[in-house]
């Protein structure tokens, strides 16, 4: 089993993608490779005009990818090792794609970790329920993961190291925070990605992302529901979506 490329000691302080060639390479670079949370609290909320479902925006993508073959498991790669090795691609990817933004998400312009009309909270190791500013909870989420896939007692990389029994948890709980992060970015900072023109490369990582989550049931719709128009909008758009991502 070969270990992936470790992360960047400082995604969040990563370069925007400068074209359409960073997602493909770090999909094929990084391809080789039961805890239960608490539910969140809601909080009502305004329902606001949804930028990224404007067509001029659901059309962009970096490339038309056949995202079906992409996440279906191959006959011989163990599920396993097959989702720690999408588990720690989305991971690199999703750091990537919030570290272009970060600037703009700060204590004071996201005092809480919102998308939608949800409000997520974070609980520790013990459970213990603690809200906080939507950099806050970022940071614990990529903190979390990070050591968690580094972890080779979770996800080892040597030869005949076994999974451990709680991994299928683990990556279930991954997922849904990872989700979080996307679900946030559209929600509070789809202006900033525009303006940054990397509209495309959100689509195509969102849209990857779901069908991955799907393919192997690893988040509750009830979970990603909140962004159901979005995905229903991408998935309908993928057979004639044109490249609308300029290269830089």
């Amino acid at each position: 089993m070969e270990k992936p490329d470790a992360p960047s000691e400082d995604l969040h302080k990563t370069s925007p993608p400068k074209s359409a060639d960073l997602h493909r390479s770090l999909l094929m670079t990084l391809f080789h490779r039961k805890s239960k949370t608490k539910p969140n609290g809601k909080k009502p909320a305004t329902e606001e005009k949804k930028l990224y479902l404007e067509s001029e925006y659901t059309k962009a993508r970096v490339s038309d990818f056949n995202l079906k073959e992409l996440v279906t498991l191959p006959r011989e790669i163990d599920l396993n090792e097959w989702l720690a090795s999408n588990t720690t691609t989305f991971f690199n990817l999703i750091n990537l794609q919030y570290s272009t933004i970060s600037e703009f998400c700060t204590g004071e312009t996201c005092q809480a970790m919102t998308a939608c009309n949800t409000q997520y909270y974070w609980y520790d190791e013990r459970g213990k329920k603690t809200k906080c500013t939507a950099p806050q909870y970022v940071d614990f989420v990529m903190s979390l993961v990070q050591k968690l896939v580094t972890d080779e007692d979770i996800f080892p990389t040597k030869y005949g190291k076994e999974f451990p029994n709680s991994f299928e948890s683990l990556v279930k709980k991954i997922c849904k925070y990872l989700f979080h992060v996307l679900a946030h970015i559209y929600w509070v900072h789809f202006k900033e990605t525009v303006a940054l023109d990397l509209q495309g490369h959100l689509n195509t990582l969102y849209a990857h992302f779901i069908v991955f989550i799907r393919e192997f049931n690893l988040v509750d719709p009830k979970e990603t529901s909140i962004m159901d128009d979005l995905t229903e909008v991408l998935f309908s758009n993928s057979s004639s979506a044109q490249n609308h991502v300029k290269e830089r």
